[in-house]
């Protein structure tokens, strides 16, 4: 941990070039790293609450999280016109416009998650976890390869992570509540997208095919349910579990946005969030035509196809967060653009745009 450093920020009228983009833990805002610095924005009603611009020259961002709706923010920097260096994370108040403590490390720092109570950086093979009262680091473990730097945690209840294990295909639950680290196979091939339930409760896994979306029970690791997402090869960008119903969003660089019924009927499990959810409003989602030979087609005999779709622009990157608003998706995208988009869970098929934006280049309110 190195000693925090001062940069003044000063407010320009606007970015170059968007370098990464990540919803907060509610889904409620999201920020955007740029070349020059960072963006934060409300997606119900849209507006933009935050821009900081270090530098056109040398102010590049390339990791921006918030702590919930709070002004601090963790940074890293990233691209030829990094601000600060890849291996080091800032720690930003944004109400006294300077860095408060950093994180430095011998690698590069390749994501971050935050929560009330905790730090998490992922390094290229190794996660270091600080509690946020006193920024001491807690646990440290090592994982596979993971230069995606896919790690998920709990947003609320005990603290619950979702990392990487140690063998291709594996992912490892971290139950802090518990104090239990318990390892599970989800796919053949190489792990390229994750999910975590609010709670913990559940998760979703995407291999590098991209082909099937996995949801299991985090306590036992059990798969309840397959979901068809299409049979040619794609890479899955963004998973996200709606907190208030049993769905789940997925973007790929196909140009598709899936929504898809989560159906843990069958199992023990008890979603909080979803106690209330008007199941009888989902639509059945199509089952595949060979379910008639189960026994003879393991692979392609239980998965589910997705019950509403919108298209984007393909080979985009685009993340995917459900809105406040009941059967609602935000969408943002690598080029800049938010779309709000609203699904029938009865009919299905094709969403409707509520609204689109060219975010990159709103004026501040």
């Amino acid at each position: 941990m190195a000693t925090p450093s001062n940069s003044d920020a000063v407010i320009v009228e606007r970015p170059n070039t968007l370098l990464n983009l990540s919803f907060n833990q509610g889904g409620s805002r999201f920020t955007a790293a740029t070349n020059e610095g960072f963006m934060v924005f409300n997606t119900d009603p849209f507006t933009q609450t935050l821009r900081r611009t270090f530098s056109s020259s040398n102010g590049g961002i390339g990791i921006a999280q918030s702590f919930a709706d709070s002004n601090i923010y963790a940074l890293v920097g990233r691209g030829p016109t990094a601000n600060f260096p890849p291996n080091r994370v800032v720690i930003w108040d944004d109400q006294l416009r300077r860095c408060v403590y950093e994180f430095s490390y011998r690698s590069e720092v390749v994501s971050v998650r935050l929560r009330h109570d905790r730090i998490v950086v992922v390094l290229p093979q190794k996660i270091k976890v600080y509690d946020f009262s006193d920024l001491k680091m807690v646990h440290e473990m090592v994982t596979e390869h993971n230069p995606k730097g896919l790690c998920e945690i709990s947003k609320t209840g005990p603290f619950v992570m979702l990392t990487l294990g140690l063998q291709k295909g594996h992912v490892t639950v971290h139950d802090y509540y518990r104090r239990r680290n318990t390892q599970f196979r989800a796919h053949d091939s190489d792990i390229a997208c994750l999910s975590l339930l609010s709670d913990g409760k559940l998760f979703a896994t995407a291999s590098t095919k991209g082909t099937l979306i996995r949801v299991f029970d985090s306590t036992d690791g059990s798969l309840l349910q397959e979901l068809r997402r299409g049979f040619e090869r794609a890479e899955i960008y963004s998973l996200s579990f709606c907190p208030t119903a049993p769905r789940l969003a997925v973007s790929t660089d196909k140009g598709t946005i899936h929504v898809f019924n989560v159906n843990i009927v069958d199992s023990n499990l008890r979603i909080n969030g979803w106690l209330n959810a008007e199941l009888k409003e989902l639509a059945p989602a199509p089952v595949s035509r060979f379910s008639f030979i189960k026994g003879y087609l393991p692979k392609y005999s239980s998965y589910e196809w997705s019950v509403a779709h919108f298209r984007v622009k393909e080979g985009l990157r685009h993340m995917v967060s459900f809105g406040k608003e009941k059967n609602t998706l935000d969408i943002i995208g690598i080029d800049g653009r938010l779309y709000r988009c609203k699904f029938d869970p009865e009919a299905g098929g094709e969403m409707t745009t509520l609204e689109s934006h060219n975010f990159i280049q709103t004026e501040l309110n």
